[in-house]
């Protein structure tokens, strides 16, 4: 069953949304972001953060792919 969770995100270029929403259906290790003409991909650090009162996973800037035409 999928389920949504609010995540942080870390490092990375400037203009990404560092709180966001991902739907899954496990623990997911890797996290996908479009921008611009390309991905910027984050990974699980295994930490939390509070946010709002919440305890959030982190998940940490790792590297970027192009979209493929």
């Amino acid at each position: 069953m999928d389920t949504c969770v609010r995540v942080i995100l870390k490092g990375g270029p400037d203009g990404i949304a560092r709180i966001r929403k991902i739907s899954y259906g496990d623990e997911i290790p890797h996290v996908k972001v479009t921008c611009g003409n390309g991905y910027e991909h984050f990974e699980r650090t295994g930490d939390f953060e509070e946010f709002d009162g919440e305890l959030l996973p982190v998940y940490q800037w790792c590297y970027r792919t192009f979209i493929a035409e």
